[in-house]
């Protein structure tokens, strides 16, 4: 009698179905963190929204407006203890209730349904820009390592990774945009092409909508952010993508691999890119949340109407729902992401496949 076939599941593929449930459960304490200090550090800033309110931009007297914040105040709970609001705002959180926007009752998911495809799309784009340049660049600096080609790349990359992205920005305003008049500097697309969103992902609703006439100004109109956010990203993906293929370069794979008679341009793209992939992998997660920090900054250099330039308006309306959801999606964007990283390294690791 015949045994029946036992199927083993490989150790790393336990490993790493594990490794994602311990990840999942560490999301929504790491959310929760981020949602309590947020909460409480707009609320420590200056000003209230109570006030801007009640003034309505007309001409009031003091009384009429000290009148009005009381009820204003009183309308949107913000004259209740601190720790009661607290109460309310976690209630709120559990059941995925976001609230409004105090200014124009908009619903704070809806404004974060409207904003962040751009946030995604600016992202994206900012990442292809960075790796393709960063990979290319610290390839061929580490090929030619100690020649003036290896020295004007890494000087060109510590310019681009020190330089802030608002000086960035606004540097390439002037020069792109007021001298050349290449590009245009404001705006995800202009008004005139009466854009009405399906999905708000542009080039998905140019498809949908069967609106071929949105493609090229999009791609225009995201050229000067997306390069903006790339280049201090890609000049630090550069540095590292250098250290790592200098170190695979010396590996005595590399040398036996060499004396077979390869060709050199197939040990680099067989042996030495696959072996440098997996630092070049970590850092592309790390800096994934920098670039989300530098969106804020981009969107709001470029009047771009993604998740950043959202927080930026809240923060200085003290518009506390619309913060608080606009933080909260970009934290959930920057931990999802962090942790497909982290899983795309087991995968690539064979070490851990093995293991």
């Amino acid at each position: 009698m015949s045994r029946p076939l036992r199927t083993h599941r490989p150790k790393w593929a336990t490993r790493t179905v594990l490794l994602v449930l311990r990840r999942l459960a560490v999301i929504p304490i790491v959310l929760f963190a981020l949602a309590s200090l947020v909460f409480l550090a707009i609320r420590l800033l200056p000003g209230s929204p109570a006030t801007s309110l009640a003034a309505g931009g007309n001409s009031l007297s003091a009384a009429e407006v000290s009148a009005n914040e009381e009820r204003v105040s009183r309308a949107l709970g913000l004259d209740q203890p601190l720790l009661t609001q607290y109460g309310t705002f976690l209630d709120d959180l559990v059941h995925l209730r976001l609230g409004s926007s105090f200014y124009g009752s908009n619903s704070v998911l809806g404004l974060l349904a409207d904003a962040l495809p751009a946030t995604i799309e600016l992202t994206l784009a900012a990442m292809t820009v960075a790796v393709l340049l960063g990979v290319s660049s610290g390839v061929v600096a580490a090929l030619r390592k100690g020649r003036w080609t290896d020295t004007v790349i890494r000087g060109v990359a510590t310019v681009s990774f020190s330089l802030p992205w608002f000086a960035l920005g606004v540097l390439g305003i002037i020069v792109f945009g007021v001298w050349l008049r290449w590009l245009p500097v404001l705006g995800r697309l202009p008004s005139s092409l009466n854009y009405h969103p399906t999905t708000n992902f542009v080039l998905l609703d140019a498809i949908l909508q069967n609106r071929p006439e949105l493609v090229w100004p999009w791609i225009e109109h995201l050229i000067l952010p997306s390069v903006t956010l790339a280049l201090s990203m890609a000049g630090f993906i550069t540095r590292i993508v250098r250290a790592s293929v200098l170190e695979v370069l010396g590996d005595d794979f590399v040398r036996t691999a060499r004396m077979k008679g390869l060709s050199e341009s197939v040990v680099i793209r067989r042996h030495v890119l696959r072996n440098a992939w997996l630092p070049i992998v970590t850092v592309l997660g790390l800096q994934f949340g920098s670039l989300l920090g530098g969106s804020v900054i981009t969107e709001t250099v470029f009047s771009y109407a993604g998740v950043g330039h959202l927080l930026v308006q809240g923060v200085l309306q003290r518009d506390y729902p619309v913060v608080q959801g606009a933080a909260l999606a970009i934290a959930l964007l920057f931990t999802l992401v962090n942790h497909a990283v982290d899983l795309l390294y087991t995968v690539l690791d064979p070490r851990i496949r093995k293991g």
